[in-house]
């Protein structure tokens, strides 16, 4: 959200609503980058949005579970990484799945449409998830 390397591991010590309240506050699970969690109950994947919700509630990146579970008080920590950003959107990627996350196979036509965006995104999204591969087999003490 604020411009942070692809692959950047953000370990949560604040988890936010959109207006940039606190649902939960912890020390972190010792992994990544401290940093604040936007909890959103759709998916945001529109470069100039993540601007405005990073400058109204100062959030590194954004998610759709942790939310849920500061509500419940389960939440211990939360570890995401940096598969897109503002710089480098989704693109045709984010066409896949409506702003609930469910799949929406009309997307397949913007992938095919975009493939070289489609390939970029595609190759972030690897790269994020290889970060917290990284993180969970060496318990953060590896590099991502």
């Amino acid at each position: 959200m604020n411009g942070s390397p692809i692959g950047t591991l953000i370990d949560a010590t604040r988890v936010v609503d959109e207006q940039g309240a606190t649902l939960w506050e912890g020390t972190g699970l010792g992994l990544g980058r401290p940093g604040t969690i936007l909890a959103m109950s759709r998916l945001v994947y529109d470069p100039a949005e993540l601007r405005r919700l990073h400058e109204r509630t100062g959030a590194d990146a954004v998610d759709m579970e942790s939310g849920v579970l500061a509500a419940t008080g389960r939440l211990r920590g939360c570890l995401r990484a940096v598969s897109d950003s503002p710089g480098e959107p989704l693109g045709p990627v984010a066409e896949l799945v409506t702003p609930e996350g469910r799949f929406r196979p009309r997307g397949l036509v913007a992938l095919a449409r975009h493939p070289a965006a489609a390939a970029r995104a595609l190759v972030n999204i690897r790269t994020a998830l290889r970060a917290l591969s990284s993180a969970s087999a060496t318990g953060g003490s590896g590099s991502a």
